[in-house]
């Protein structure tokens, strides 16, 4: 069994039974222009050595930072209110609703509000039911590992499901982040448990990506918790910040900076973005469509790689529309010596559509923007990969991010 622990700082019944998170303990990794142009990778991004798909090869781990964040760090943000802006409240399960048992102790809690936001993972399988039933029931796994450690309450405030759906943690974080007033002294990180606002992620980020509906749900989620609060999007941070633990998972914890900017731009109204993955629900492909993750420039767990041919045999990737409106449309791929020069991006925007053809044989590894369009509103295929193309290098599906502007 996951016994998924968190050690912490407070004085109260759940300094009995601690025990540092296993780094690796055992979860199941399975995954998270004009018409007719031509757009080259930069050069910048170009790998130092590849070979072509089909290869299994293990992932190059992601380097963490050598220095942590000053924990002194202002939280200085605008309100939202005061900014003009209306941020958006998330829907978000209480300890009642998801069936939480009572606490057995007492939950401390502190007058003043908390000045940063901690990303954890559960370091749990990266399961493929992402309905409500499931989000509720890991909320229930966790409060039973916590009590397991000896712990009175769940550890972490919120979590997130693969899903999408956000549960409170531990009790009382949902009523005193509604009235942006104080802090539950949590038990998720030592020295940032009356500090931090803990936020659990569902599944494993060591090598894979979150699935998208959990990444649009956690960018929501922290807009709120600093309009509520008036914490900088620059104080959020990942669990290894603060504690010796591989968590948020390497891939998650280099997804920071990103959200970061997405929750900066949401507390401006401006924000507005889906990835969609060649594992989400969103992405469609035939049997011609293999699936590889051979080059650690992929996004996520995998990629979809073709032979070219004279076939309408497409690779699409399926989103709403939230607003008509101008939106940037971008890729990532693996870029390899061998992979396909002129692999054909089809951008559909409603009312017609656009072919860019992509040098995918070097300048993997990092967002590529297919244009800027304007689009209308509804849900429906927005971006596909052709295999009708020369040569017979692979063309390759991957991931792409949509981004109203």
């Amino acid at each position: 069994m996951h016994t998924h622990d968190h050690s912490h700082d407070h004085s109260s019944a759940d300094q009995t039974s601690l025990g540092r998170r296993d780094l690796l303990r055992s979860a199941v990794v399975l995954g998270i222009g004009a018409a007719g142009a031509t757009i080259a990778a930069p050069a910048s991004a170009a790998p130092t050595g590849a070979a072509p798909a089909g290869v299994g090869r293990a992932p190059t781990a992601d380097v963490p930072p050598s220095l942590a964040p000053d924990p002194e760090a202002p939280a200085d943000a605008p309100r939202g209110a005061l900014a003009g802006v209306e941020v958006a409240v998330p829907t978000i399960a209480g300890c009642g609703t998801w069936g939480a048992a009572a606490a057995r102790g007492t939950i401390e809690t502190v007058s003043t509000n908390p000045n940063k936001i901690l990303i954890h993972h559960t370091a749990s399988a990266n399961v493929t039911d992402y309905s409500q039933a499931a989000g509720y029931q890991i909320a229930r796994d966790i409060q039973q590992w916590h009590f397991d450690n000896g712990w009175v309450d769940t550890g972490q405030h919120l979590t997130v499901s693969r899903g999408g759906y956000v549960m409170e943690g531990r009790h009382g974080s949902l009523s005193r982040l509604q009235s942006g007033s104080g802090t539950v002294v949590g038990a998720h990180a030592p020295g940032q448990n009356s500090q931090a606002i803990g936020i659990e992620n569902q599944g494993t980020y060591t090598s894979a990506t979150p699935p998208a509906q959990l990444w649009s749900r956690l960018v929501e989620l922290c807009a709120y918790i600093c309009d509520q609060y008036g914490i900088a999007p620059t104080q959020i941070y990942g669990h290894r910040d603060y504690t010796a633990t591989a968590c948020p998972g390497d891939v998650l914890y280099s997804m920071l900076p990103q959200l970061r900017s997405e929750v900066a731009a949401a507390l401006a109204g401006s924000s507005w973005s889906v990835i969609v993955d060649n594992t989400s629900s969103g992405f469609a492909a035939g049997g011609s469509w293999l699936t590889s993750s051979f080059s650690a420039e992929r996004y996520g767990a995998s990629y979809r790689y073709a032979t070219p041919a004279e076939v309408s045999d497409l690779a699409t990737f399926s989103a709403t529309i939230p607003s008509n409106g101008s939106y940037r449309v971008e890729a990532w791929f693996p870029g390899i010596e061998g992979y396909n020069t002129t692999t054909p991006f089809i951008v559909y925007t409603g009312t017609g559509s656009s072919t860019i053809r992509v040098d995918q044989s070097s300048g993997g590894g990092a967002w590529l923007s297919l244009g800027t369009y304007a689009m209308t509103a509804g849900t429906r295929q927005v971006v596909a990969v052709s295999r009708w193309t020369q040569g017979t290098a692979y063309v390759i599906a991957d991931a792409i991010r949509i981004t109203r502007l």
